[in-house]
């Protein structure tokens, strides 16, 4: 069972990496015109902002993890619980990052197929995965993780102090 999951996530996983470069697609190629649909316009601002934003977020949660960042679930040795910078509020700010990723390109990319598919992607993805890192870092890190996870939302920033 635990084989064939990772299988999944890995599939999902390069299905995403796919699904975020299909829009270039769009760009370049008339391939998927045939699935194009009209958006108003301010579809695509609000999209280019939720995209600055989702990138922001992106960087700032690897600058802020550091060296504690892996593509695996796993906590490195020595490593301490990062609760400081984007972390302060929000548990899985990459998470979160994709996420709103995902919205803006659905709000950039006017396509059935390209807009939506990094969202269509990414959620089972998400959904996988984020139980399995919280059990881990249960693990590690015991009542001090259960206190972070008190005052921090899981996606949905929490400002509580």
């Amino acid at each position: 069972m635990l084989r064939t999951e990772g299988v999944v996530v890995a599939t999902l996983a390069g299905l995403w990496g796919i699904a975020i470069i299909l829009p270039l697609f769009n760009l370049f190629t008339v391939w998927l015109g045939f699935s194009d649909f009209g958006m108003p316009v301010w579809a695509g601002f609000i999209g280019t902002i939720v995209f600055i934003f989702a990138l922001w977020l992106l960087w700032r949660s690897h600058s802020d993890l550091g060296r504690a960042w892996s593509v695996t679930i796993e906590v490195k040795a020595g490593q301490r619980l990062v609760s400081d910078g984007v972390y302060k509020h929000i548990r899985h700010p990459m998470y979160t990052a994709h996420l709103l990723w995902g919205v803006a390109q659905a709000l950039l990319v006017w396509n059935w197929i390209s807009g939506p598919a990094s969202l269509v992607i990414f959620i089972p993805l998400y959904l996988l995965r984020v139980h399995k890192e919280e059990k881990v870092m249960l693990a590690q890190f015991g009542e001090e993780y259960k206190a972070y996870m008190n005052k921090t939302g899981r996606i949905i920033p929490r400002f509580v102090d």
